[in-house]
């Protein structure tokens, strides 16, 4: 096996292996090399190589977003790191752990005037959790050889960078945050040795879940008298024990539990379509004394971040008297009226918390269940209506995907679609909530699928899609991947939102109007791809869709532009 012969090198590669991190995403580079040949010389790891930085911080993202794990990212100096950032900012408000490793020039040869030269340390200081500035190693810093402290000085300076990854590496471990590492090496980059050098390595403290102490009483006591209680479930990952402890919780006639398509959670008993609930109040004559009715007295939040606007809007003006936030890191004012931030897994709360419980007797759960009911009912019959549209499409998507798929959602458009429709519970559903932007989702998605057992559907809108197309730039995607692109030629999400208008300035800057479609690039990078046009054409696609295939497949779908937002609007009142 070979080695690079500069120590810093060695010594980041032997601490991920010591510690576990066994995928390592690379893009290609010079000033890397050193790390490369450690890392894909080395049998352990398993090192995956993308091109676009951009694409291969997404891609990293969706590994350690279904394994738990760090996962490496290394790339070259300069420009090279700085198209990391939007992944490094979305695993940062995601709580998923990321080690971004990137190489940098001696610091005599910063601000110089040399090319991909720029300044890497603490780039990414605002959404890390920690940064490594990695010292070079006493065989480069000294040029022309002068002195004769080279031992002890190069003593200090692995002593000195061992602990500083350390540090980085528990952070990335225990706080499940992404840390940036910073290496500088000096030429020459390709030298290798047949032996390693004797390093100390430094392990990692491994997660432990503390026991939660926390006094319950009173909160059990207020929770007991109140006749209105509302649980609001964000970005959650699939899990059988706290859906069966919220459960319990959920037959609390007092109680209504919503919950997002990324909550992952479901009941008869909750509320997974909140936009049809809280739109046609928005809609009512009675609206203020409906939305004094649904106004909670205590709010339970859990999860990540929330879709609904519309929520967010209620609970910001009908404020509860009450706003606990259940999350072992972090609890986010959304609502601008948190009360009380349990520091704890919502499993270790439940546990406790529902030994005390006592049902109060209240027609709040009975009186919204009936909303639910009614609004169910009239989605089918205007689905049965409406002509071919985004909307009608999902409905067929949905109705088709088959059970136990993983389901990666694009942003905008496509998850809040999502949010309309009862998916079935055997889905796992995950979408890049953290910052929401659209960048990255099929690079996120395609990664996430190389380590999830069961196959994986990703749907995307089309200026999503084709602001990624390099992610499918990809030696790795399985023949199982599935992608559906709802191509309805423009950022269709602006036509629904306050501020559309019909003229050419709306669709050139915002809509961004285009006639592309996906055939070409399926024809490039050997997918197998299928078109819709109208409701029957989606049908007999759906047919074959998630057949078994030599190859991964694409069906793109598409929908007209400026039908899709009155169809959308048009719902919410046809359901009021």
């Amino acid at each position: 096996m070979k080695y690079s012969s500069i120590p810093s090198a060695q010594t980041v590669v032997y601490n991920c292996k010591a510690n576990g991190i066994n995928n390592i995403v690379i893009s290609p580079g010079s000033r890397n090399a050193p790390l490369t040949i450690g890392f894909s010389e080395d049998p352990s790891f398993n090192c995956y190589s993308i091109v676009d930085e951009r694409c291969a911080a997404f891609f990293a993202l969706g590994i350690a977003q279904q394994s738990k794990k760090p996962v490496a990212l290394l790339c070259s100096s300069g420009s090279a790191l700085l198209n990391y950032y939007p992944a490094i900012a979305e695993a940062y408000y995601s709580d998923i752990p990321l080690v971004i490793i990137t190489a940098d020039r001696p610091p005599h040869k910063i601000d110089i005037g040399d090319g991909q030269t720029i300044r890497q340390e603490n780039v990414f200081q605002n959404h890390i959790g920690y940064s490594a500035n990695l010292k070079l190693d006493i065989r480069n810093t000294n040029p022309l050889g002068l002195g004769d402290t080279e031992g002890s000085q190069q003593v200090s300076i692995q002593r000195y960078n061992e602990e500083e990854l350390l540090k980085a590496l528990n952070i990335a471990f225990q706080d499940k945050m992404p840390v940036h590492i910073n290496v500088p090496f000096e030429e020459p980059l390709y030298g290798v040795v047949g032996k390693p050098l004797m390093l100390t390595i430094g392990a990692v403290r491994k997660e432990q879940e503390n026991p939660f102490v926390e006094d319950l009483d009173e909160f059990i006591k207020l929770w007991n008298t109140a006749k209105r209680k509302m649980i609001l479930v964000g970005v959650h990952d699939p899990s059988h024990e706290v859906q069966e402890l919220l459960d319990s919780v959920a037959n609390d006639p007092s109680v209504i539990v919503f919950t997002e398509t990324t909550s992952n959670l479901h009941h008869p008993n909750f509320f997974g379509s909140i936009d049809s609930i809280i739109a046609p109040i928005e809609k009512s004559k009675d609206k203020e004394e409906l939305f004094q009715k649904l106004r909670p007295e205590i709010l339970l939040t859990f999860g990540g971040l929330i879709v609904s606007k519309k929520i967010k809007a209620f609970l910001r003006k009908f404020t509860p008297e009450h706003h606990w936030h259940i999350d072992p890191k972090k609890a986010n004012n959304t609502f601008f009226c948190l009360s009380h931030h349990f520091k704890v897994q919502p499993i270790q709360f439940f546990e406790v918390f529902n030994g005390g419980l006592v049902s109060q007797p209240s027609n709040y759960f009975s009186f919204w269940n009936s909303v639910k009911k009614g609004y169910q009912v009239k989605r089918q019959e205007y689905m049965a209506q409406i002509p071919f549209s985004d909307m009608l499409a999902f409905h067929h998507i949905f109705k088709n995907v088959p059970n136990g798929y993983q389901l990666q959602l694009a942003n905008s458009s496509t998850i809040r679609y999502a949010q309309l429709f009862d998916l079935d519970p055997s889905l796992h559903v995950f979408c890049n909530r953290g910052t929401s932007g659209i960048d990255g989702s099929t690079s996120t998605a395609i990664g996430a699928s190389i380590v999830h057992e069961d196959p994986t559907l990703f749907i995307t809108g089309d200026l999503s899609f084709f602001y990624d197309s390099n992610a499918l730039w990809n030696n790795h995607i399985r023949s199982d991947f599935r992608i559906i692109v709802l191509n309805n030629e423009g950022g269709g999400i602006f036509r629904i939102l306050p501020g559309q208008e019909d003229t050419e300035n709306f669709e050139t800057f915002f809509e961004t109007v285009h006639h592309m479609d996906a055939s070409h690039l399926c024809q490039m990078y050997q997918m197998e791809y299928q078109m819709a046009e109208n409701e029957k054409e989606l049908d007999m696609a759906l047919t074959s869709f998630f057949g078994k295939s030599d190859k991964p497949k694409l069906l793109e779908i598409k929908t007209p532009r400026v039908l899709n937002n009155k169809i959308l609007l048009s719902y919410f009142d046809f359901i009021s």
